[in-house]
């Protein structure tokens, strides 16, 4: 059975850091490609960061400079490091897994995903 739990969400000021975590099991991390994505009320999830199986990253160009997604496989936990947080970070943000596919499909989208963790609350206050 696949799990994915996120944990380090919290409310925090305008400027402050979090480090989220996504420790996960019955799948090494090493071999999916992972993203964390995020979910504000009346939104469309969107894609804040990835990590290709190589270990590239990719972000959104409103996180560029701020976030900082990284990996330990030995414990196969992702992480999200958020700096600078500025009240429009405020949403529920969710780490996912996802194998590699025959197809092209971009990492940043929340499409082709496998596996998701049941999300984090990541409140800025101003």
């Amino acid at each position: 059975q696949v799990q994915l739990v996120e944990s380090g969400g919290g409310s925090v000021q305008a400027g402050g850091s979090l480090r989220l975590s996504c420790a996960a099991s019955g799948i090494p991390l090493s071999s999916y490609f992972m993203g964390w994505f995020r979910q504000a009320p009346g939104k469309e999830r969107e894609g804040v960061a990835a990590m290709y199986i190589g270990g590239s990253t990719r972000y959104a160009d409103s996180v560029k400079g701020r976030f900082t997604i990284s990996k330990d496989s030995a414990k196969n936990t992702l992480y999200l490091q958020i700096n600078s947080l500025k009240p429009e970070d405020t949403a529920m943000y969710y780490c996912a897994a996802r194998a590699p596919k025959e197809y092209y499909s971009d990492i940043m989208l929340p499409f082709d995903y496998d596996y998701w963790g049941q999300g984090t609350q990541v409140t800025v206050s101003s």
